[in-house]
């Protein structure tokens, strides 16, 4: 059966040792029993584990029993648990495939053809195993294997999910998914803590990384794009902790968050056009808020014929245009060395020309050179930060600056914060799970030692129904931005109707 993948040349492999045969029972007799008159039933013993054996028993014999309550079929492997007999014979089945099998050939094969060899072969031994799957819990079970083979296991379905932004694992037992900004538990296929410690370092060794117990952390990034974070035992007390954040493939427009309700027609014209006028702006929030999304949503006004860079610690921005440059932060590697850090190519950036820089995330010391850059020459660049509000999110870019370890004042670090950044886009995700804009605000300059701000657009929550879902619009607060004449030499006109409080956006 198995072909030319075999590593064996001399004889067969030897057939997997065959369980003793089930039980024969006999159907009980209507002459056996003094019940009332029922309605006609067909009753056959129903193995515990094999949940659609009614669809493999004889034809029916009538008797006068009453029904036996049948298990039903057992759901899609994604969302119950895998029977414990099928999860251990996957895993005896895997290890037989690996010892037996020309791996190496076989995945050379194109996905299909790899499929339907190891469907083959597998067919053959779930005979012999005289395992209980129908065709399609068949087709899943080859999935699986395939998936333990070329993939990450249990992770795969959950990472071929698109309804799922991030996959949370609380040790092998406790898996929890967040879907449309709601988290939920699913059940767990890992068969122990060893099996989700093959997948971690599987993850980690691809980009030439280890994790164990002297060294317990560890950042990786998926091959699709995912971001992906562990901690170990003695790290982690009660087994691994994995956190992935997954790469969106399909990249939300500026037009789109407003069909969502993120933000109105009226915001998102003002948000367009202070892109296309070189406005620098800053997109705050928290963990999960949407500001990637955001910050990839406005950067779609940029010209294309500007030269663009990007510094991320892990890519995930999906710039539109021709002319871009990326750039990617490097952890040290086993030794402690090679370590290269966000600050090292921020300075970098200014010596390749920029027209504008876009930060990913500023968390750090680099936050002084990126001020640096949208005071040089370098005006429209954006970058996101974490933050709960817009003047938390001032106060924060203060800390990071003095963290460059520089003898500057703090009225001279708050007066270049005020000359670089000149807009403030709030983000935050609801106990809903909604993501919106909270607050849209301009930088208008310095009054004293303090940075003056004006508040253009808001949220207003009004209440929370009984379900969870917060209700609640935007609003104008009546005050127009002073960059609206920057605005219009850009050739963009903002109608004033569109800060007037009182028409509803």
């Amino acid at each position: 059966m198995l072909g030319r993948f075999s590593n064996r040349r001399t004889a067969a492999s030897p057939a997997w040792p065959a369980e003793p045969p089930p039980p024969v029972y006999e159907p009980l007799q209507p002459a056996a029993l003094e019940l009332p008159p029922a309605p006609a039933v067909s009753v056959y013993p129903i193995p515990a584990d094999a949940a659609d054996a009614a669809e493999r028993l004889p034809a029916p014999v009538p008797t006068t029993v009453a029904p036996t309550p049948v298990a039903q079929p057992a759901p899609e492997l994604a969302s119950a648990p895998i029977k414990p007999k099928l999860l251990e014979a996957k895993v005896r089945l895997h290890k037989r495939l690996i010892e037996e099998l020309n791996l190496a050939s076989l995945e050379k094969l194109p996905e299909q053809e790899l499929r339907r060899e190891i469907h083959t072969i597998i067919s053959g031994w779930v005979v012999a195993e005289r395992l209980p799957l129908n065709a399609k819990e068949l087709d899943a079970f080859v999935s699986e294997v395939l998936d333990e083979m070329t993939g990450l296991g249990p992770l795969e379905p959950l990472l071929r999910d698109p309804s799922i932004a991030d996959i949370l694992i609380n040790g092998h037992e406790n898996v929890f998914v967040e879907r449309r900004g709601v988290l939920e538990q699913v059940p767990s296929l890992f068969k122990d803590e060893a099996h989700l410690m093959r997948i971690i370092q599987k993850i980690v060794s691809a980009v030439g990384r280890r994790v164990d117990e002297s060294s317990p952390l560890c950042d990786a990034r998926l091959a699709d794009g995912s971001r992906f974070n562990c901690a170990v035992r003695p790290i982690g007390v009660d087994g691994p902790l994995v956190s992935i954040r997954k790469f969106s493939k399909s990249k939300l427009s500026l037009d789109r968050l407003v069909e969502i309700g993120a933000v109105r027609p009226q915001m998102a014209e003002l948000l367009a056009a202070a892109v296309k006028a070189r406005i620098t702006t800053i997109v705050s929030g928290g963990t999960g808020s949407g500001k990637t999304t955001m910050l990839n949503a406005l950067s779609a006004f940029i010209s294309p014929t500007e030269r663009l860079i990007t510094i991320e610690d892990a890519a995930e921005l999906q710039l539109q245009q021709p002319h871009v440059a990326r750039m990617e932060t490097r952890p040290a590697n086993l030794e402690g060395k090679g370590e290269i850090r966000q600050r090292d190519l921020v300075k970098n950036a200014l010596r390749m020309r920029p027209e504008r820089i876009i930060l990913g995330e500023c968390r750090g010391e680099e936050a002084f050179d990126m001020l640096q850059a949208m005071n040089t020459g370098h005006e429209g660049s954006m970058a996101t930060i974490h933050a709960n509000n817009p003047r938390e999110a001032i106060s924060r870019l203060e800390q990071m600056i003095g963290m460059a370890g520089l003898p500057l004042s703090q009225t001279s670090i708050r007066g270049q914060i005020s000359a670089a950044v000149r807009m403030i886009v709030q983000l935050q995700r609801l106990s809903d799970g909604k993501r919106r804009v909270t607050s849209v605000a301009e930088i208008t300059g310095m009054e004293g030692d303090i940075i003056q701000m004006q508040e253009i657009y808001k949220f207003v929550r009004t209440s929370t129904d009984p379900d969870g879902t917060i209700q609640g619009h935007h609003v104008a607060t009546g005050i127009r931005p002073r960059f609206l004449q920057e605005l219009v030499a850009h050739g963009v006109n903002i109608p004033s109707s569109h800060f007037d409080p009182s028409k509803p956006l």
